[in-house]
């Protein structure tokens, strides 16, 4: 199956419930993205996800829902452990001004993150294919960190705060089993969990640096 099909009004209706004010240019940006993990997922383990309706809300929308919640607009972004690019693909398509630094370890993955940002033209946007701890910085901090289907919270956090800046946010896709593991970490305040729409346990966390 192919989603160039996908008209405007099925992208609007699935991606309804979180919230996305969705351009006709967005939703172009959506479609060539979906495009590609379809097709890229044939080859290489990219998703589990299957069908356009899925991909649309348990990609996109859960990605897109954190812009309710945290103003990304003009800021630099640390996406940990990208995957198939969410959620900061999915973001830099909602605030084009971000600028973007993906960490994958995997290299095939990274390469797909590489050829969804050529595709897209997207300015401003690093893979580095690695993992977070053999990052090399460049001397600037991170205004955010954003990692989804992460789970090893000590070193996440560990690295946030080696790397964010005074004041800087971590937002994290999480379960309901992860909050007792964040507030073991003193150095953060942890803002109530947001539960995502449609789901029971999953949730959107946003913890800022004391």
């Amino acid at each position: 199956m192919s989603y160039d099909s996908l008209s405007q009004e099925a992208i609007r209706t699935a991606l309804v419930p979180y919230g996305v004010e969705l351009t006709a240019d967005l939703c172009s940006s959506i479609r060539a993205y979906a495009n590609l993990l379809k097709h890229w997922n044939e080859r290489i383990s990219l998703t589990s996800v299957r069908g356009s309706d899925a991909i649309l809300r348990l990609h996109f929308g859960e990605s897109f829902y954190a812009k309710k919640f945290v103003d990304f607009r003009k800021s630099r972004l640390a996406d940990v452990g990208s995957g198939a690019g969410f959620p900061g693909l999915a973001l830099k398509l909602l605030c084009p001004d971000l600028q973007l630094t993906l960490i994958e370890s995997n290299a095939k993955k990274a390469t797909f993150l590489a050829e969804v940002v050529r595709t897209l033209n997207l300015k401003d946007v690093e893979v580095f294919r690695g993992r977070a701890e053999s990052w090399v910085p460049d001397g600037r901090h991170f205004g955010f960190m954003t990692a989804r289907a992460v789970g090893n919270f000590p070193d996440l956090l560990d690295w946030s705060h080696s790397y964010l800046s005074p004041g800087g946010k971590a937002v994290l896709w999480v379960g309901s089993d992860a909050m007792p593991y964040l507030h073991a970490d003193k150095r953060w305040s942890w803002q109530e969990p947001k539960l995502i729409p449609g789901s029971q346990q999953r949730y959107i966390v946003v913890g800022s640096l004391l």
